[in-house]
C-alpha cells in the first residue's frame, strides 16, 4: 500500500450539472482526503500546459476548448494508493464503456464518436492523474505550497 496525493478535476460540464459534491462524495467515501481544493477559471494557457502531452493532436484544441468554457473544481486527493482508486472510481475515459457506478459510468452518456460529430469535446465529468509523475505536475499547475493543508485524521483512515 502506498499513501500518496493525486490530482481531480471537475471539468466545467460536471460543475455546470451540479456534480461537485457527488464526484467528491465518492472519493471521500474510499477513504480519500481532500488536502486541497478550489473553483477555478481555467485560462488557455493553463489548460494548454494542463494537456500538453496531447499538443499536436486532432483532439488538443477541444480539451482547451472544454476547460476554458466554465469553472472547474481543483482538487488534491490523498490516500492510499490515492491515483488507482481515483482511476476506478472514475471508470474508463470513455463514457460508453465506463461501468455501472462509476462517476463516468453513472454521469456520462455521450461517446467518443457522438462527440466528435457535434464538437470534438468529450464530456465525461472528471480528469484524474494517470501516475505518479502526472499527478507531481498537474499538482504544480493548479496549486501553490500554500493552498495545501497538513494532513488530519478521520475515521475512514484507519480502515484504509
Amino acid at each position: 500500500m502506498t499513501w500518496e496525493r493525486t490530482f481531480i478535476l471537475v471539468k466545467p460540464d460536471g460543475v455546470k450539472r451540479g456534480l461537485i459534491g457527488e464526484v467528491l462524495k465518492r472519493y471521500e467515501r474510499a477513504g480519500l482526503q481532500v488536502m486541497a481544493a478550489k473553483l477555478v477559471s481555467c485560462h488557455a494557457e493553463q489548460a494548454e500546459k494542463h494537456y500538453e502531452e496531447h499538443k499536436g493532436k486532432d483532439f488538443f484544441p477541444s480539451l482547451v476548448d472544454l476547460l476554458t468554457s466554465g469553472p472547474s473544481l481543483a482538487v488534491a486527493l490523498e490516500g492510499a494508493n490515492a491515483i488507482e482508486v481515483v482511476r476506478k472510481i472514475n471508470g474508463d475515459t470513455e463514457p460508453r464503456t465506463a461501468a455501472p457506478g462509476t462517476i463516468r459510468g453513472d454521469f456520462t452518456h455521450m461517446g467518443y464518436g457522438r462527440s466528435k460529430e457535434l464538437s470534438g469535446t468529450i464530456y465525461n465529468v472528471v480528469h484524474a492523474s494517470d501516475s505518479k509523475e502526472s499527478a507531481v505536475r498537474e499538482l504544480d499547475i493548479w496549486f501553490d505550497k500554500k493552498d495545501f493543508v497538513d494532513s488530519y485524521d478521520t475515521i475512514l483512515k484507519g480502515f484504509v
